[in-house]
């Protein structure tokens, strides 16, 4: 059997409601010929009567009572899901999978932006994955994610756009307990028990290339690529880490002390995604939400 065709389901549940033909005609534009040839083809397509004729007003069989009930619904869906492919369209829902190259820019960096959006598109949901900045790049490459927050530099790649976003000076975070002079320097923290990021990630690399500048290379007690880990351990007493500053309004953990890079080290961010010409509505509303943070 053929499937059934919506707009003769419309057309018979038009007909229940407003009792004659010519009414539901009236109310969906329709020649009323045409309404009266929707239910005979829907009458010949389920092989039963579905509409008795009175003097006054049609009446549904009670087999097309049912089809009246089921169409209700079944027309409730159809609407449903064309508005969600039009606001889909729109940009004003849909699922976004974001990478980000560090747990603190989860935790530091994109609540506000959470909150924006939430506010103005509670439909679109942000999925975040933890993933250094090569394995982000990669996989908006290969379609597994829509954008990322990433660290510059980054080399230039044939279908990847970037643009700057945020860029954070770096501080020494250290265990309270430690005495420690008021600016850090490459030889200070040289003699003392590192927590680094892991090798292969820009920040690892980062924090080497200030090291080697001032003459120096390191190696780190622990190798952890999760921010909030790394100030955890500085907590416990395990060693001094290079993470970014914290923001203003961010509650100070009585455990941990901070001082100043001597020379200065500074942590650049871009938003990362596909080239503009491939990418979804609500994938470019969290971009735009995104660039009025940076």
């Amino acid at each position: 059997m053929r499937q059934l065709n919506l707009d003769q389901v419309r057309t018979l549940v038009a007909i229940a409601d407003l009792g004659t033909f010519s009414a539901a005609a009236q109310a969906l534009h329709l020649a009323q010929p045409t309404v009266s040839l929707h239910v005979s083809e829907l009458e010949s397509r389920l092989g039963a009567l579905l509409v008795v004729r009175g003097a006054r007003r049609v009446t549904p069989t009670p087999a097309g009572a049912l089809l009246v009930e089921r169409g209700r619904r079944l027309l409730r869906d159809a609407d449903d899901a064309i508005d969600a492919v039009r606001r889909q369209h729109q940009g004003l829902a849909g699922r976004v999978r974001i990478g980000c190259s560090t747990t603190s820019v989860v935790v530091d960096l994109l609540p506000p932006v959470f909150h924006a959006l939430l506010e103005r598109y509670p439909d679109i949901v942000l999925t975040p994955s933890f993933l250094g900045s090569e394995y982000s790049v990669a996989g908006i490459l290969a379609g597994t994610l829509d954008l990322a927050i990433i660290a510059l530099p980054q080399p230039a790649m044939p279908g990847l756009a970037l643009k700057p976003w945020r860029q954070h000076s770096m501080m020494a975070f250290l265990p309270a307990r430690w005495q420690v002079p008021r600016r850090v320097t490459p030889a200070w923290l040289a003699q003392h028990p590192l927590i680094m990021n892991e090798p292969g990630s820009r920040m690892y690399a980062l924090t080497m290339e200030w090291f080697a500048r001032g003459g120096f290379a390191p190696r780190a007690r622990i190798e952890h690529d999760y921010d909030v880990a790394m100030r955890g351990l500085v907590a416990a007493g395990y060693g001094v880490a290079l993470l970014p500053a914290p923001d203003k309004g961010t509650v100070a953990d009585a455990h941990v002390q901070t001082r100043p890079l001597s020379p200065k080290l500074t942590r650049h961010l871009a938003i990362a995604y596909r080239a503009q010409g491939a990418l979804d509505g609500a994938t470019q509303r969290v971009i735009d939400t995104l660039l009025e943070f940076g």
